[in-house]
């Protein structure tokens, strides 16, 4: 696809700078040359672009029949759910769930799975892939690979309402060793002792949205909680992950993120304490 475009790209200028050669030219000439001109320009202005056109065609499907083969044997299946204003991130072959980062092995086939929860939404990684919309009645696909290590910052490219601008996303392309070893250590539930934030966490509302695997909290309508502690950032990329952006977080998400599902804790301060000490332990 790279190749297309780079194709596409030196095709057009020339004919952009053919075209504008020959303008300049017929207005520098007299009137009495241009009745040959004339013939000539409408020559070119059928051939040209019928030329054109076939080039671009011819390599379009090359470039589709690639991609349509591309080896499926290693591919790795990533489905993404978008959400007002959150990404949803699942491994199906590997029983990973996570939200907001994108973990991805370099050079391994990447099969994307997208669809919406609500309204339409765009995932775009600019410098890995495409855009693509995700829609709330269809599963949309893309392949993809990452040729090179490092982390990638995404957006949502498709307006979607009040928070539009603050429904990012994280890509870290690393090793396969790297990835095999996170995706283990994310396909494990919760290990945390018992403790007051813990029973806060559960007595609260918490467990009506958000899952924490290996505990009875098992809600579906807000992230998965069960390793929040590894992850970068927090509301889809709005805020760090520091122990100081996750109790305001906590405390008052609208103050951030105005018109989320989620509600304030009316919390005491030593509860607060408490309740993210346990989020914290989720590693």
């Amino acid at each position: 696809m790279e190749t297309l475009w780079w194709l596409m790209l030196a095709l057009g200028g020339a004919v952009f700078l053919l075209f504008l050669g020959l303008l300049l030219r017929g207005l520098a000439r007299g009137p009495a040359g241009r009745a040959s001109e004339r013939n000539w320009l409408v020559g070119g202005g059928l051939v040209m672009p019928l030329v054109v056109i076939t080039v671009v065609l011819g390599f379009t499907l090359v470039a589709m029949a690639r991609l349509a083969n591309a080896p499926t044997e290693d591919q790795l299946i990533v489905e993404v759910d978008g959400h007002q204003w959150w990404w949803e991130v699942r491994y199906p072959d590997l029983g990973v769930v996570t939200a907001n980062e994108i973990h991805l092995p370099v050079e391994r086939p990447i099969l994307l799975r997208v669809r919406s929860v609500d309204v339409i939404h765009s995932f775009w990684i600019p410098s890995l892939a495409g855009k693509i919309d995700l829609l709330p009645d269809k599963t949309n696909t893309m392949s993809f690979s990452a040729s090179e290590p490092g982390t990638y910052r995404g957006v949502c490219a498709e307006f979607c309402g009040l928070q539009h601008a603050k429904m990012r996303l994280t890509a870290f392309v690393t090793s396969e060793e790297e990835f095999d070893e996170w995706a283990r250590q994310q396909a494990q539930p919760a290990t945390v002792e018992a403790s007051r934030g813990g029973e806060l966490f559960l007595s609260a509302a918490c467990p009506d949205c958000h899952t924490v695997r290996g505990t009875p909290a098992d809600g579906s309508n807000g992230p998965d909680l069960t390793h929040l502690a590894s992850r970068t950032t927090l509301a889809a990329g709005t805020l760090p992950n520091s122990t100081e952006d996750l109790s305001a977080w906590v405390r008052n998400p609208h103050e951030f993120k105005e018109g989320v599902e989620m509600e304030a804790a009316e919390l005491s301060e030593a509860d607060l304490a408490d309740l993210i000490a346990y989020l914290e332990s989720l590693q």
